[in-house]
């Protein structure tokens, strides 16, 4: 594991311990996760980085609660995901846990304000005043009433981005949230992305192909053939 820049203080917020998971194939049982471990604190950002098929994206399905381990512990906050229902897990990613996804997933019928306000509603946290402010510190305070169609693809990312932050989630996963942006685009989407997720204390743990976007968080883990590489 690769550490960068300072170690965050704040408290645990994800605590992933040996974590293994293999899927039935036609050629047979297939191990994707093999004893996977890590730790995320409050206001700090990880990145995880390797090659396709490494496991990084399970990983973070995982860590989502969309699917269990075959064995091992996620814990949230010291809350055990594996004993959690269905609708706890639900909840939990409704307002406590925010996905941004390399496919904008805005909704077309919603114009810019609606999108950023449409977690929040959902999770009850419901603050035009917060969501005015993220659209303002995302440059989307112009476009408040346009739709999606109408916009970049970097300007929809950002979006998505102010929507998941309008949650006040204390956990951000992103997956590949740079990944359809030129380099430009990027550079400037995940620089708002990792100073969003600072500025309010939550903890961002990040899929990335790219080592030059790794790099622009806290830390670095690298998955190879499901297992954590030095």
């Amino acid at each position: 594991m690769v550490r960068v820049g300072k170690e965050s203080a704040g408290p645990l917020v994800l605590d992933v311990k040996k974590l293994t998971k293999s899927y039935r194939t036609d050629e047979g049982l297939q191990t994707v996760l093999r004893d996977v471990s890590l730790t995320l604190a409050a206001g700090e950002s990880l990145a995880l980085t390797g090659e396709s098929g490494s496991g990084k994206s399970t990983l973070l399905t995982l860590v989502a609660g969309l699917d269990l381990p075959d064995s091992g512990a996620i814990r949230f906050e010291g809350r055990d995901l594996a004993t959690m229902d269905d609708a706890a897990r639900a909840d939990l990613r409704r307002g406590e846990i925010g996905v941004v996804f390399q496919q904008f997933n805005l909704i077309p019928s919603l114009d810019v304000a609606a999108n950023i306000a449409f977690h929040a509603r959902l999770a009850d946290r419901a603050d035009p005043d917060w969501c005015a402010a993220l659209a303002d510190r995302l440059g989307l305070a112009d476009h408040l009433m346009r739709y999606p169609e109408q916009l970049s693809g970097g300007q929809q990312q950002r979006v998505a981005i102010a929507r998941t932050l309008a949650a006040r989630p204390k956990l951000v996963l992103a997956d590949e949230p740079t990944g359809n942006l030129d380099e430009d685009s990027s550079d400037t989407v995940l620089g708002l992305l990792v100073e969003g997720v600072r500025d309010t204390g939550a903890a961002l743990l990040m899929v990335t192909h790219s080592l030059r976007q790794a790099d622009k968080l806290d830390r670095r883990l690298h998955l190879s053939h499901g297992q954590v590489s030095a």
